[in-house]
């Protein structure tokens, strides 16, 4: 181990950086927030992926596009799990 390391040229933050990412801030309704960490906890998913899976279905980006079709197959498939 050295006694004196150079860090003139070091850059603060992330090691890792997230491409095509950005960190924010957001204010979300306490009940949105609950209801996602509970998503969250039956689908073994992240409550911050969920959030943002659902504000790329609401934006029509990737995926499948919100169809009445879909919104029927997907309550479908709700029911059928609650039984």
């Amino acid at each position: 181990m050295k006694k004196e390391y150079d860090f003139s040229k070091g850059k603060r933050g992330a090691i890792v950086q997230n491409k095509g990412k950005t960190r924010i801030t957001i204010f979300l309704d306490d009940a949105v927030l609950r209801q996602f960490r509970v998503l969250s906890q039956s689908t073994g998913k992240g409550y911050q992926t969920l959030i943002n899976e659902a504000l790329n279905a609401h934006l029509g980006l990737g995926g499948e596009p919100m169809t009445p079709e879909l919104v029927r197959r997907i309550v479908r498939e709700e029911l059928a799990s609650e039984s």
